[in-house]
């Protein structure tokens, strides 16, 4: 990312750190409708970009967070300066929100702009269960911001106070060292959601869905063979 400013920078070193952003939505009971909420909402929602577990803050070094909702809504453009990063509102139909990510001034780089699309209804094989049980429709995606060659005051700060372990790597590389207990890394946890071990599971079901496409070329390219031999018999015979 390009910088405001000319400052001694690490030279051959990335940094990256993970996070988590995306958006809840729950039914609003008419039975129970507050009467605050607009009679026309049908969805309490909340927008969030928060840690990817294990690691418990962003704060180190992001600033704020500013979330630019449909510009229906007053005062569209929200601002959250401290955690948890995340804007909770209601409404009845679905848009796309522009997430910016401020980072801390040590960091001497230029906003990131990433965009999520606000989903209130289920999709997908298991969407007809969840609209009949109402269940809270959720929609979130794993993302990296990646330092590179950041400027030597930042880079202290990502890999000293707790902000993960030090480490060079060479130019355009992806890096990351493993601190001690309670440090803050770039490192997917062994378990959960986002995981080595969820990683691995995608993996083998690439794989054998790939295995699974290629047994069904060679059943299908089998059946024109046949077809066209029927075809050239037919042809021979008149």
């Amino acid at each position: 990312m390009p910088t405001a400013t000319k400052r001694p920078r690490e030279k051959g070193i990335s940094i990256y750190r993970p996070f988590i952003f995306g958006s809840i939505a729950k039914h609003i009971n008419p039975s129970n409708r507050p009467s605050t909420i607009n009679a026309d909402h049908t969805h309490q929602w909340t927008l969030y970009l928060k840690p990817c577990p294990p690691h418990p803050d962003l704060s180190y070094f992001i600033k704020k967070v500013q979330f630019k909702l449909h510009e229906t809504y007053p005062n569209n453009l929200r601002t959250v300066e401290a955690p948890p990063f995340e804007v909770t509102e209601t409404g009845w139909g679905e848009f796309e929100v522009q997430i910016k990510i401020y980072f801390v001034p040590e960091a001497n780089e230029k906003p990131q702009t990433i965009w999520h699309h606000l989903k209130l209804h289920p999709y997908g094989p298991d969407a007809e269960r969840q609209r009949e049980t109402k269940a809270p429709v959720v929609s979130e995606c794993y993302e990296e911001v990646v330092f590179n060659e950041p400027v030597e005051a930042f880079y202290e700060l990502l890999t000293t106070s707790g902000g993960g372990g030090r480490g060079k790597g060479s130019k355009g590389s992806k890096q990351m060292s493993i601190g001690g207990k309670g440090d803050r890394v770039a490192e997917l946890p062994f378990e959960g959601l986002y995981s080595q071990k969820e990683e691995g599971r995608e993996l083998d079901r690439l794989g054998e869905a790939i295995k699974t496409v290629e047994v069904m070329v060679k059943a299908e390219r089998k059946k024109l063979e046949e077809k066209e031999k029927i075809l050239a018999d037919l042809r021979s015979e008149t």
